[in-house]
Formats: structure tokens, C-alpha cells, sequence
């Protein structure tokens, strides 16, 4: 007759079932990782093509009007596209000019806007409503550092229904990836 006898050490038994498990999990975790950053689902399409021109909105308008004014070095060279009317200060040089919009803060309404630069502009008037494609340069107004667009393209266009922009947010923070 044969007998077996088996002594099991549940000890060793938990641990080796233990480890097992961890291979078993860091499999998985291996595969989920690779199918995530891997996959061909995530790869960039060259073929769409991709603007470098940032067109503002009128909710986004004086977010990046302060977030530009107060970091004018992280914005010069962007190219942004808008549409606002011309406004002039008498102080002005001829070639320049406010692309504007108005706020309302309090049923208050303000002149909020770039100064732009364009050699073109003197044959539009005052409130003429237009739509710029620009890149931001560094210029001074009243021995101030501030951003200046410098017109690319202007076309003229018909008011928008709603003309105001919203004020800044008290929750934004400035960033120079926002253009």
C-alpha cells in the first residue's frame, strides 16, 4: 500500500498565491498603459490642417486683454483674429486705432480693447465695425509697455447682435497658452 502524506504551509501557500496576483495585476497595468499611450487612436493626424491664428471670442475677449497686458512677453509674435469697431483718441498716430468693444459692469458700459496698428485705417471711420487678423508686438503708449496688434488683414463687417464682451473673470489665471 502507498501512502501519501502532503504537509501544506498555509504560510507558504498565502505568499505564493500573493505574488501570482501582483504578476497578474502588473500584466494587466502593463497592457492598459500601452493600449492608452500606444494606440493608434491617440497619434497626432497630420493631414487636418492647423492655423496658428486665435480667434477670440466675446466671452474670452477681456480675459486675454488683461492676461496680454499684463504679460506682454509671453503673447508678442501670436496672431489673433477679432471683430470690434474702430475707436480713436485724439493722441493717436494716424495709423492707429482701438479695435473695441464695450462692457457692461453695473449697467455701466466701457471701451475695452487692443490698440492696433494699420497704415489702411483712415478710410474707415470712427464705430465702423471691422474683423482684424493681427499679431501682438510690444509697443509704448504714454512711456507704458503695452501689446500693440499689428494688422495682417482687416475687413470690413456688419455689427454682431450682441456687442458686449463680458467682463474678466475673478477665477482666471493668466497664461501665455491661452493664444
Amino acid at each position: 500500500m502507498f501512502i501519501c502524506n502532503i504537509k501544506v504551509n498555509g504560510n507558504k501557500l498565502f505568499k505564493t498565491i500573493l505574488m501570482i496576483l501582483g504578476i497578474i495585476v502588473l500584466i494587466i497595468t502593463a497592457f492598459v498603459f500601452y493600449r492608452i499611450f500606444a494606440s493608434d487612436k491617440l497619434k497626432v493626424n497630420d493631414s487636418i490642417p492647423h492655423s496658428n491664428v486665435t480667434e477670440i471670442s466675446p466671452n474670452n475677449y477681456t480675459n486675454i486683454l488683461k492676461a496680454t497686458h499684463d504679460d506682454i512677453n509671453s503673447y508678442v509674435g501670436k496672431e489673433i483674429q477679432f471683430t470690434g469697431y474702430v475707436y480713436r483718441v485724439l493722441d493717436f498716430k494716424e495709423n492707429q486705432f482701438v479695435l473695441a468693444r464695450n462692457m457692461l459692469i453695473n449697467s455701466q458700459a466701457f471701451v475695452v480693447g487692443f490698440l492696433c496698428e494699420y497704415n489702411g485705417i483712415s478710410d474707415f471711420e470712427d464705430g465702423s465695425w471691422i474683423e482684424i487678423v493681427g499679431t501682438v508686438t510690444k509697443g509704448k503708449y504714454h512711456n507704458q509697455d503695452i501689446p500693440i496688434v499689428k494688422i495682417n488683414s482687416l475687413s470690413p463687417t456688419t455689427p454682431p447682435e450682441d456687442p458686449f464682451v463680458s467682463p474678466p473673470d475673478n477665477s482666471y489665471v493668466p497664461t501665455s497658452s491661452m493664444l
